[in-house]
C-alpha cells in the first residue's frame, strides 16, 4: 500500500471536442500540503471537478487508498472524505456562523428541530479546533472574506474530510490574512488531513507545500518536492518563458510642467485626514496600508464619489471640484474598482459593449450609435490591450480574469484618461496576465505621460512597478519608500508596526 490519498492515472477530459486535461497524472498524498499551480484555463478547475465528482473523465482512472473508484460522483466523493473549498464559498449568508456550522450535522442526522444550545456548542468545537475565535451569532454575510474562508474550513472538518481542496483561497484576502490563513492550514495537517491548495501565487506555493505539481495548457509539466522550485522556475514553468523583474523607474519630468495631480489637505469624514499627495506624468505610486486605512475612501474621493471631501484637488494645475463621478471623468480622472465582477463590469454584455461604456459620445451621431465606428474603435483597443476574445461581440463573463482587468482598463483608457487609479489591479489574476497588465501600465506612464496611483496589498508588486510607494494610516500618509530603495523587509516591517 502507498501512501496516496488520492491519484489520477492519465486523466483526460473534453469539452466539444477541446481538450481540458491531457494524459494528467496526480498523485496527493496522505497528510501532505500538495500545491497545484498553473495559469487561468490551465486544468486547474478541471482537476478539481474531476476529484470531487463533478466531471466524469473520458479516460484514465482515479484511486483513493489504492482502489480504482468506478464512477466518481459528489455524493462518493464526500463519503471519502474530500471537500472542496471554492472561490465563493458556498456558504448561507443570511445564516449565522453557528448555523452555517452546525447545518451539515442536522441534515445528515435528518434533523426537523433546531435546537440553539446545542448549534453553538457544535460551532464552538468546530471553531476550537482551528483555535480561532468568531462571533457564532454574526450573519456570515457581515463577516470579512477572511472570517468567511474560515467558517468554510470549519465547515469541511466538521464533515470528516481527510482531504480539504482549497480553490485560490488568498484571492481577496490581505497579507496579514494570508499569514492566518496559512497558519490554519499548518494546523489541518497536524491532525493528519491532507491539503490540495490550488493557486498561482509564487510566495504562497514556496511558503506553505511540501510537493508541487504545475499545469499548463491541460497537461502536468513539472511536480516534485517544493524545495526543487524557485519563483523564477515555478513562472517558467507556469508561463513557458522568463518574466522580467526590471524596477520602474519614471522618465525625465521638466520641472516646470505642473503636477498632474496635486492634492492639499485631502479629508473624508471618518476616513482621511489631511492627505497631500503629488502625482507627476509617468509616475506610478503606490498606495498601501491595512485594511480601514483610508486609502480606498482616497480614491473614491478623487473619483468624484465622495462627495463630502474636502481640501484642495488640482488636475495639471487648476482646480478641479470633483462631486461627481462625471466631474472626475471630464478632468481625465478613471478608476478600476477592487471587485471588477460586481463594480467594473456588466458581466452579460460584450466585450466592447462594456469598453465602450464610459465614452458613448465619441461613437455616437445624434440619438445614435455609429456601430461602424464603434466596432472600430472596440477592435483597436483589443488589439492595443491584447485581450483573448474571439470578437468584441463574446460576453465579458466569459474571458479570464486577466482579460476581464484589461476590459476595465481599456474601457478608461478610451475617455483619454490622463490619471488612473488602480484598486488592487491584478487581484485574482494569474502570473502572466499579471505581467502583461503591468506592462501596460509601465508603457502607458512612460509614452503617455499617464499619471497612475496603484492601490495594493502586494508588496513585490508595489516594489517592482512604482517609483514611490506610500503607507496609510488612520487617515493619513505615514511613510514614504523611494522606487529603488525599499526592500521587501523594510515594507514589511514598517506594515507590521502599523498593526
Amino acid at each position: 500500500m502507498t501512501d496516496g490519498l488520492i491519484e489520477l492515472r492519465h486523466v483526460g477530459k473534453r469539452f466539444a471536442g477541446i481538450r481540458a486535461l491531457d494524459d494528467v497524472s496526480l498523485t496527493v498524498r496522505r497528510g501532505e500540503i500538495h500545491c497545484l499551480a498553473g495559469e487561468n484555463g490551465s486544468g486547474k478547475s478541471t482537476i478539481i471537478k474531476v476529484m470531487s465528482g463533478v466531471y466524469q473523465p473520458d479516460e484514465g482512472d482515479i484511486l483513493i487508498d489504492d482502489a480504482s473508484v468506478k464512477r466518481m460522483t459528489p455524493a462518493e466523493s464526500v463519503g471519502r472524505g474530500i471537500q472542496v473549498i471554492y472561490q465563493d464559498l458556498s456558504l448561507f449568508g443570511n445564516l449565522s456562523v453557528a448555523e452555517n456550522l452546525a447545518m451539515n450535522r442536522y441534515l445528515k442526522e435528518g434533523r426537523r428541530a433546531v435546537r440553539w444550545g446545542e448549534t453553538r456548542q457544535i460551532a464552538r468545537a468546530a471553531l476550537d479546533r482551528l483555535g480561532v475565535e468568531l462571533d457564532l451569532a454574526a450573519d456570515v454575510e457581515s463577516l470579512p472574506t477572511s472570517a468567511r474562508q474560515i467558517v468554510a474550513i470549519a465547515r469541511a472538518l466538521q464533515a470528516e474530510a481527510r482531504l480539504i481542496i482549497m480553490d485560490e483561497p488568498t484571492t481577496a484576502l490581505t497579507r496579514n490574512e494570508v499569514e492566518r490563513l496559512l497558519d490554519i492550514t499548518r494546523t489541518i495537517q497536524r491532525d493528519g488531513i491532507a491539503v490540495l491548495f490550488v493557486s498561482h501565487k509564487m510566495r504562497e506555493m514556496l511558503e506553505i507545500s511540501e510537493r508541487l505539481t504545475v499545469m499548463r495548457n491541460g497537461k502536468v509539466v513539472v511536480q516534485g518536492p517544493i524545495g526543487d522550485f524557485t519563483e523564477a522556475s515555478i513562472t517558467r514553468h507556469m508561463t513557458g518563458h522568463d518574466l522580467s523583474h526590471e524596477t520602474y523607474r519614471r522618465p525625465a519630468v521638466t520641472e516646470t510642467v505642473p503636477p498632474r495631480v496635486a492634492v492639499e489637505g485631502l479629508t473624508v469624514p471618518g476616513a482621511v485626514a489631511g492627505v497631500d499627495l503629488t502625482l507627476r506624468p509617468g509616475d506610478i505610486i503606490g498606495l498601501s496600508g491595512l485594511i480601514g486605512s483610508g486609502r480606498t475612501e482616497l480614491a473614491l474621493a478623487l473619483f468624484g464619489m465622495r462627495p463630502d471631501h474636502g481640501g484642495t484637488i488640482r488636475i495639471d494645475g487648476k482646480e478641479a471640484r470633483l462631486r461627481t463621478v462625471g466631474d472626475a471623468i471630464r478632468h481625465g480622472i478613471a478608476y478600476v474598482p477592487e471587485d471588477r465582477l460586481s463594480e467594473g463590469l456588466f458581466l452579460t454584455q460584450s466585450v466592447s459593449r462594456n469598453m465602450l461604456a464610459s465614452s458613448l459620445d465619441a461613437v455616437t451621431r445624434g440619438f445614435t450609435v455609429d456601430r461602424a465606428r464603434a466596432a472600430t474603435v472596440s477592435d483597436g483597443m483589443i488589439d492595443a490591450m491584447q485581450i483573448a476574445t474571439r470578437s468584441g461581440e463574446t460576453p465579458v463573463g466569459f474571458l479570464s480574469g486577466g482579460n476581464q482587468q484589461r476590459v476595465v482598463i481599456a474601457r478608461w483608457l478610451l475617455t483619454q484618461a490622463r490619471v488612473l487609479i488602480l484598486n488592487g489591479p491584478t487581484v485574482g489574476v494569474d502570473v502572466g496576465s499579471k505581467a502583461e497588465i503591468h506592462r501596460i501600465i509601465r508603457d502607458l506612464a512612460t509614452e503617455r505621460g499617464l499619471a497612475v496611483l496603484m492601490i495594493s496589498d502586494d508588496v513585490p508588486e508595489l516594489l517592482q512597478h512604482c517609483n514611490a510607494i506610500l503607507l496609510m494610516h488612520r487617515g493619513r500618509i505615514v511613510q514614504r519608500f523611494e522606487g529603488g530603495t525599499a526592500t521587501e523587509d523594510s515594507m514589511g516591517a514598517a506594515l507590521k508596526a502599523l498593526r
